[in-house]
């Protein structure tokens, strides 16, 4: 997993927004706001649901302090249009089904659920600062107060 103090890796991948068609996002681009890259592993999914609503609520606060918030999985950009419009997400959906993103930041794990194993996205956060240089890193979310805690986190990177 992408640790602090590295270079986010760079990409250029599909984001969809509620009520907008899919368009290119690439990451560098989005310097000098800084930027938080969750990881998640399926659109409208109770824990992803609610995280995602979590950041949309928190998203004026993430605008104030100079962020931006992005979520990325590996479902295709027609899933995530439906997730946003279903939701009125706040945030940019980035689709990942090639995995690359995912396996370059670390997120692509195997899992073991009930005794089986399979490969999933650890649902994981990265708060990139100004400069495109990993501040923060939360590896193993909880969603529960998550984005509060990122947002404390970005607010304190100033």
């Amino acid at each position: 997993m992408i640790a602090i103090g590295e270079k986010a890796p760079d990409f250029t991948l599909p984001v969809t927004r509620t009520g907008a068609e899919p368009e290119e996002l690439t990451l560098s681009a989005l310097a000098p706001r800084k930027v938080v890259l969750y990881f998640y592993p399926k659109d409208d999914t109770p824990g992803c649901t609610t995280e995602a609503l979590d950041f949309t609520r928190l998203g004026p606060d993430f605008d104030a302090a100079g962020a931006i918030v992005v979520g990325i999985s590996k479902d295709s950009a027609k899933s995530h249009a439906k997730f946003c419009a279903k939701h009125a997400l706040g945030v940019g959906l980035v689709s990942d089904e090639a995995g690359t993103v995912c396996d370059a930041y670390g997120t692509w794990v195997e899992k073991n659920m009930y005794g089986r194993t399979s490969m999933g996205i650890q649902r994981a956060t990265f708060l990139i600062d100004a400069t495109g240089t990993v501040a923060q890193v939360w590896p193993k979310v909880s969603v529960k107060g998550h984005a509060e805690a990122v947002l404390a986190a970005v607010q304190a990177l100033g």
